[in-house]
């Protein structure tokens, strides 16, 4: 570790002074619970934009004339910037205080949705989004940042746990309302709902938050290492996008996975040389820093990648609209929100290596559960599997958390927080990528069995490849004014094709995440976190 503290050696939370006189403000400045309070609003407002977009979409997508590949790019490109700024942003926490860069997180975003709200071209849409992209990376890690600094050690991980309770209710949240907002105002509206948040979330940020510095904070910026890190990361998540459009071994592909890989092995060799390096790599010295690390980019590989598909199955299998698929969700997300508290106070109590291997056995089982469903199966079984993903799924949110900010040194909190969103970035863009290559291969070598098994007239060869692609999202390659009979029969093979996709993801899913149960063995409390500067208030 290039740094290590202890409970008992010092406490290197210094109180900054606000303008103005007074110690840092009134006595609600700097209080641990309020602190949570003010950054869950920031939070909630970046992940229920996140599920919201998606139901907007379509309706976006037919009022301003966007093509399949402009409405790709509204995800793309806020993906994009997020990803690649995640690090960046936490290191300008770290270097110029989180409060501040919480701040004008929360202004960009709630001004760039704005932005948004106001745009009648696609292209200024995308532009904002991948403003939002920003603004969001800013906003993430500073929140981590602050609660690292303002919780003690025996109340961290009970914090981060409410914390991942408010992104499982917002993440809930954002299917149900944004579709009613499409469905009943526009799909502007659905950006606009930011704007009120953003307000409350800084009237609060501006009155409670207080702003810590470790007394070793880092006093230089590593600019050649932001722009490795930013190439390396675009290109690895570029080529993650596009390759179920490109292919694996599409030459494109490959291209930017070499230069992803070339700018990382460059940024590796480079901060083991620079004064003051954007990511010490005597970080990663820790193995339970490490383990959480790929701990987080298993877990969003699983669940992120597996989840992909539940959608579609939903809406295009069993005929749901946003909002009911988002409700059939609840069991997921509800349990997400009552087990993420409960995983705090357990991390707590027996520390994190135990619910951490529990959450990925279950997490596995879920997923292994899920490859069993069919184009029949009833809601109640459908609502077992997921409500058993959700449990799994939230001690893993809360200690693989804690694992990696609580083992990073504090002057390193908004890296460390950086790093496992971006975990969490670059694991979910695997599994999509990877889940949807799985996809993609099963439907290729059943697709024209079932629909030759069904005694359908043959297909060409265009005629085929064009109803595979329907098919990997589960829609029936049903032509206008066939007979009803016909009709049931080509939907019956399409379902039934993409079922079978969808069990051999889920299936994958469930390895990755039996694999991520092992890892999950190697981690264990955090040794840097000290009691901080607000801890007499808890």
């Amino acid at each position: 570790m290039t740094h290590q503290s202890t409970v008992d050696d010092r406490d290197d939370r210094i109180p900054v002074k606000e303008p103005g006189g007074g110690p840092a403000g009134s006595a609600l400045r700097g209080h641990p619970w309020l602190t949570l309070f003010a950054v869950a609003i920031g939070v909630m407002m970046v992940t229920l934009d996140g599920t919201v977009v998606a139901v907007a979409n379509p309706a976006i997508q037919q009022d301003l004339g966007a093509s399949l590949a402009d409405v790709q790019w509204i995800t793309n490109g806020y993906l994009l910037a997020l990803a690649v700024s995640l690090i960046t942003a936490g290191k300008l926490g770290d270097r110029f205080g989180h409060r501040q860069t919480f701040l004008i997180g929360i202004v960009g975003f709630a001004g760039a949705s704005a932005a948004i709200g106001l745009s009648t071209t696609v292209e200024s849409v995308i532009g904002f989004r991948v403003a939002q992209g920003v603004f969001g990376a800013l906003l993430m890690p500073a929140a981590l940042g602050l609660l690292r600094a303002t919780f003690p050690a025996e109340k961290l991980n009970m914090a981060i746990g409410i914390w991942g309770m408010v992104i499982g209710a917002s993440t809930a949240a954002g299917p149900i309302v944004g579709g009613l907002l499409v469905e009943n105002v526009n799909w502007q509206s659905v950006f606009y709902v930011n704007i009120p948040v953003g307000v409350i979330a800084l009237a609060f940020g501006l009155v409670i938050l207080l702003d810590h510095r470790a007394e070793n904070a880092p006093r230089s910026f590593d600019v050649p290492g932001i722009l490795m890190l930013s190439v390396a990361m675009f290109s690895l998540i570029w080529a993650l996008i596009k390759a179920s459009e490109w292919g694996w071994g599409d030459p494109w592909t490959l291209l930017f996975l070499f230069v992803s890989l070339a700018f990382f092995t460059a940024f590796a060799v480079w901060e083991s040389r620079a004064d003051e390096p954007l990511i010490p790599l005597g970080m990663f010295r820790s193995l339970p820093l490490s383990a959480g690390t790929v701990l987080m980019v298993l877990m969003a590989f699983a669940f992120m990648g597996g989840l992909f598909f539940v959608t579609f199955y939903l809406q295009n299998v069993h005929g749901m609209s946003p909002v009911d698929s988002g409700l059939h969700l609840l069991p997921l997300t509800g349990m997400m929100i009552i087990g993420s508290p409960l995983a705090g106070a357990a991390i707590t109590a027996v520390g994190p290596r135990i619910p951490l291997v529990a959450g990925m056995a279950a997490t596995a089982a879920a997923c292994f559960g899920m490859a069993g469903l069919t184009p029949g199966t009833g809601t109640l079984e459908m609502s077992l599997w997921f409500a058993l993903l959700g449990l799994g799924l939230a001690p893993v949110m809360v200690g693989a958390t804690e694992v990696i900010v609580g083992n990073a040194p504090l002057e390193l909190s908004g890296v460390a927080g950086g790093l496992q969103q971006a975990a969490m970035q670059v694991g979910g863009s695997l599994g999509t990528a990877v889940l949807g290559a799985v996809m993609a291969g099963t439907v290729s070598d059943t697709f024209g069995d079932k629909w030759a098994a069904a005694q359908l007239p043959p297909l060409s060869p265009e005629q085929q490849e064009l109803a595979e692609k329907g098919v990997q999202v589960g829609l029936a390659p049903v032509p206008e004014g066939v007979p009803a009979q016909v009709a049931e029969t080509i939907t019956k093979a399409a379902h039934d094709t993409f079922v079978s996709g969808m069990s051999t993801a889920f299936t994958t899913a469930g390895v990755v995440a039996a694999a991520a149960a092992v890892v999950a063995c190697f981690t264990k409390r955090g040794e840097n976190a000290a009691a901080g500067a607000g801890a007499a208030h808890v």
